[in-house]
């Protein structure tokens, strides 16, 4: 994982390459969230570090998927539509600007689990790339209450525990709420080296978003966050029990037929920012 300076980063396009071929590798949806991110003034509000995530995709009906996403949805070839399962763990949440009194007021919601359900989409105008969370579960109760009224974030709570060992080469998760419980295993082929996505590929169309667009009650949002490209290798993954993503908005109706089409892993990313919440322009789903 590289740490990279807080407000006055190596522009990602004049960055050395790190591997021989830089035109097989992503680069600009990182630069083009760098370059959006910094078109606000005060930005980032936030810094965290995402540790060990995994992700879990999933093909969908576009047509059964569509009236529960209040924004465009954002498709890859031949019109082909995803959700993603995204488990991670979120540390050291503070303030950008705040030193360590932005550390301490930030104390008891800095560091817990996230499992997000989400899903592809392209809002402001229909011109800017991002993600839309249906459902995100969380064992931080504070966390719950202060996610969905400032950022219009579907926060629930759930009971999570995840086993991601990145050097031992083993995954495995449980999370438990609503009723429901999602569980899955898997292990990291020996010798593989985390990278970045190659250009063009669902890998990168599906890993390199940021910006995410939101909505509560009739109000639509985004707030951008940025990241060098992750660091990721696929993996094969044994889904033991996935009732979880019924629960998501429509689940019930695009769940059951929605195909596991595999997953990555990535050790993480440090000092991650996070932007404020604004206004999303038009381009929302006319039918919610």
């Amino acid at each position: 994982m590289k740490a990279f300076p807080e407000f006055n980063p190596v522009d990602p396009e004049t960055q050395p390459c790190w591997v021989d071929d830089p035109t097989l590798l992503t680069r600009e949806p990182s630069a083009a969230g760098l370059r959006r991110i910094r078109s606000r003034r005060g930005e980032p509000l936030f810094l965290a570090d995402w540790d060990a995530a995994l992700f879990l995709h999933f093909e969908v009906s576009p047509e059964k998927l569509r009236p529960w996403v209040p924004f465009e949805l954002d498709r890859f070839e031949n019109g082909r539509a995803f959700v993603s399962l995204v488990a991670f763990t979120m540390r050291r949440l503070r303030l950008a600007r705040g030193g360590a009194p932005g550390r301490w007021m930030f104390r008891p919601i800095a560091t817990h689990p996230f499992l997000n359900v989400r899903t592809y989409v392209r809002g402001n105008g229909g011109v800017e790339p991002g993600i839309h969370f249906l459902r995100e579960w969380l064992p931080n109760r504070l966390a719950c209450l202060l996610g969905p009224p400032i950022f219009g974030l579907p926060y629930r709570w759930g009971w999570l525990d995840y086993r991601h060992d990145f050097g031992a080469g083993r995954i495995a998760g449980e999370v438990r709420a609503e009723g429901a419980r999602l569980a899955y295993r898997g292990t990291i082929p020996a010798g593989s080296v985390a990278g970045p996505c190659r250009a063009g590929t669902l890998d990168e169309f599906l890993l390199e978003r940021y910006t995410a667009f939101t909505v509560r009650g009739r109000r639509r949002g985004f707030f951008r966050v940025w990241h060098e490209p992750w660091d990721q290798v696929s993996l094969p993954i044994e889904l033991i029990d996935r009732q979880l993503l019924e629960k998501a908005p429509g689940g019930k109706s695009w769940a059951a037929e929605a195909e596991f089409v595999g997953a990555n892993f990535a050790p993480g990313a440090v000092d991650v920012w996070m932007g404020r919440p604004a206004a999303a322009a038009g381009g929302g789903n006319p039918n919610l």
